[in-house]
């Protein structure tokens, strides 16, 4: 988690969306669901910074959708609920999307 952080902080979405979906495909079952849809997240940031507004708002509201049931537990630090919040706020299509909050709570 760390080190996907440190790559949207420094503007490296394509490389976090790496990191995440490298842990999403080494998770058990039961946790598959919460790293994939950070890793859509992080591709979503990807879309929008290549200016494909189309693919960003999928990607961003696969995500939401993905995070959704974890709004309330907050695995592993994780802000679902702003993270929800944040991609749902963004998922019109329109460019410009700003970074997303911290992906954990540090």
């Amino acid at each position: 988690m760390r080190e996907a952080q440190r790559l949207l902080d420094a503007g490296m979405p394509f490389h976090a969306h790496e990191v995440l979906e490298d842990r999403w495909k080494a998770s058990p079952d039961d946790e598959r669901a919460l790293w994939r849809a950070l890793a859509q997240l992080a591709v979503g940031l990807t879309h929008a910074a290549r200016g494909n507004a189309k693919g960003a708002s999928a990607l961003l509201s696969r995500a939401a959708d993905g995070l959704d049931p974890y709004a309330g537990a907050s695995p592993y630090g994780v802000d679902a609920a702003a993270l929800v919040t944040w991609a749902r706020a963004r998922t019109g299509g329109r460019d410009g999307i700003l970074p997303p909050p911290p992906l954990h709570r540090r």
